[in-house]
């Protein structure tokens, strides 16, 4: 397994970041830069992830430029971020940064070859009571040395877990502790659902898990999901919900939840402004478009779908004059 050494720069006279005060003016900057073991040859194209600690904005996933080098500007309210690396199927340990308004920090990643492979939790965590997130609730994992909290959100991160059965452990004052047995797995990021209940009601507490498919990780399908579902920007389809559902094909699962597709796959809303009753909608299969016709896979070999209805609701990386009346996304195992 690939796994990246980090190497903080954080002095108490923070070294500026070439062309920070012409990009960030007085927002906080990050510069992330990936290299071997030795520290001598950068390595291009590794993907970088980024979850804020304590603002409410989506996990970034970019890849480093040819010199192996990733910039960004960071939300100006922003003060915290858990940063890692990815290479493929492997990831890299993680490291929270401190942030500060007008600074600039570095973070060096270096690659190594030779430690153990290692799992990832990822959750949230609310009141049972009321549902409303529940911050700073300290969130542990037995036979790992640190914990991790939760922010405003509810949401947490705590990485590089050695695979096998563990035990869960949330705390937080003014509710119940709890203790839950969770496998982690190797090179899988679990996602962890967690309904935490006051101290004084007699209920036993909430947990739902679910392990994300590495693959859908990868190509930023639950991140997507995640604030699409927030901000209501189309229509996620998730592998619990397909294998639960069981559709004979990909058409009858888009037609039958989303209103206004037709089995031809054509946007009835969208057409109305293109001078036609309908609008064909663009299919990308597995991140390339499919020539914009329809599809029938099957459902067995379907690990997940996307659908954006119009332009203005599509990511980026799925535009394009093709996608101007919406697209399918579809994502096979």
């Amino acid at each position: 397994m690939a796994v990246v050494s980090l190497v903080l720069l954080l002095g108490a006279s923070p070294k500026p970041v070439l062309g920070q005060e012409e990009t960030c003016g007085e927002r906080p900057s990050l510069q992330v830069t990936i290299l071997d073991e030795s520290g001598a040859i950068a390595l291009p194209g590794a993907m970088v992830v980024l979850y804020w600690s304590d603002v409410e904005e989506s996990p970034l996933r970019e890849r480093a430029g040819p010199d192996g080098r990733f910039f960004l500007c960071a939300p100006a309210e922003a003060r915290s971020v858990t940063v890692w690396a990815e290479m493929g199927d492997e990831s890299s340990e993680q490291a929270s940064v401190a942030l500060a308004p007008g600074e600039a920090r570095e973070v060096e990643l270096r690659v190594l070859l030779t430690a153990p492979r290692r799992g990832r939790l990822i959750g949230r965590v609310y009141d049972a009571m009321t549902e409303r997130p529940v911050a700073t609730a300290a969130v542990s994992v037995s036979g790992h040395a640190h914990e991790s909290a939760s922010n405003r959100q509810g949401h947490f991160v705590l990485g590089d877990l050695r695979p096998g059965a563990r035990e869960l452990v949330l705390r937080r004052l003014g509710y119940a502790t709890l203790r839950y047995p969770i496998e982690v797995m190797e090179d899988i990021t679990t996602e962890v659902d967690i309904g935490l209940v006051p101290t004084p009601v007699e209920m036993e507490p909430i947990v739902a898990t679910v392990a994300r498919l590495r693959r859908l990780e990868i190509k930023g399908f639950y991140e997507r999901k995640y604030w699409g579902e927030l901000t209501g920007n189309g229509y996620f389809f998730s592998p619990e919900y397909i294998e639960r559902w069981r559709p004979s094909n990909v058409r009858y699962l888009v037609v039958s939840n989303v209103p206004g597709i037709t089995w031809k796959g054509r946007n009835r809303r969208m057409g109305q402004g293109f001078g036609s009753l309908t609008c064909r909608m663009s299919i990308i299969v597995d991140g390339f478009a499919s020539g914009g016709a329809w599809t029938g896979i099957p459902a067995s070999q379907i690990a997940a779908v996307e659908v954006y209805k119009g332009p203005a609701t599509l990511p980026a990386e799925f535009g394009g004059s093709a996608a101007r009346c919406g697209a399918v996304v579809i994502w096979t195992k």
